[in-house]
């Protein structure tokens, strides 16, 4: 009988310890899921880049953080905001981007989808591009020609584009390249003037950029539609290559761009 009842306590013993570790587990399970949700809010949000649009300055393929607090905080802040009933208006702490700035935003037609463009207009700003040459406040952005980039065409084909270093008036220094020449879609346009707490976005492959030069389809950007500054490329991997096949990323992986500032 003593034999049965020891028997017993063990038993009991072990599950305690089992359900123990089983709370411990699901405990550091829900901290751990805590500091990842106020760090995504708060501090810092992965973002890939899926598109060719800042072209040379980002690449399909490319990996980077953005800085949640550069400008502030508002409804956009907060994960799946597009699904949260909330009409809050403006920001807390806001700061403003600076002219030069690539940073990420909700587009204003879906307040959903993310974009990530260079800001070239602030609030004031006159912004036109004449022969594909940027124009802000009635003066010429200067622009100088440097080698040729390596890019493909707009039926995928490898060829060899110009590529300017742009000077924006607050000093600024960035590429960017012109596919289709000085006579792309968007390389003469009307006169933009940026609305009061907007902001006007460009990308850097001026001829491959749907931007605030479509009033359509993008258009200028409200300040509390702004979710962050881009801060730093922390992985890169070949346009096609998939990042969790990690047994090809001797070959695949752009080794060179990780952990590159961005600019």
């Amino acid at each position: 009988m003593d034999r049965a009842r020891t028997d017993q306590d063990l038993k009991r013993g072990k599950d305690a310890g089992l359900w123990d570790s089983i709370k411990e587990t699901v405990k550091v399970g829900l901290q751990a899921l805590l500091i990842a949700v106020v760090v995504r809010t708060l501090l810092f949000q992965p973002f890939n880049i899926p598109s060719g649009s800042l072209i040379p300055t980002l690449l399909i393929g490319d990996y980077l953080f953005v800085s949640k607090y550069s400008y502030g905080y508002s409804k956009y802040s907060l994960p799946l905001s597009e699904y949260l009933p909330i009409e809050a208006k403006g920001r807390i702490w806001g700061a403003a981007p600076k002219q030069g700035d690539i940073a990420v935003f909700k587009l204003p037609k879906d307040n959903a989808t993310d974009y990530i463009k260079r800001v070239i207009g602030l609030p004031g700003d006159r912004i036109q591009v004449i022969e594909g040459v940027l124009n802000i406040n009635g003066r010429p952005v200067k622009r100088e020609r440097i080698a040729d980039y390596s890019t493909t065409d707009a039926f995928g084909q490898p060829t060899l584009v110009p590529q300017y270093r742009e000077t924006l008036p607050n000093g600024v220094t960035h590429e960017i390249i012109e596919r289709d020449g000085d006579r792309g879609l968007w390389d003469n346009t009307q006169v933009y003037t940026v609305p009061p707490n907007h902001f006007f976005m460009m990308g850097d492959n001026r001829d491959n950029s749907t931007d605030s030069r479509d009033l359509g389809n993008v258009g200028y950007v409200p300040f509390e539609n702004l979710i962050g500054r881009a801060e730093v490329i922390f992985f890169s991997i070949d346009e096609g290559a998939a990042a969790w096949q990690i047994w090809n990323w001797p070959w695949t992986v752009r080794w060179n761009r990780l952990f590159k500032p961005i600019h």
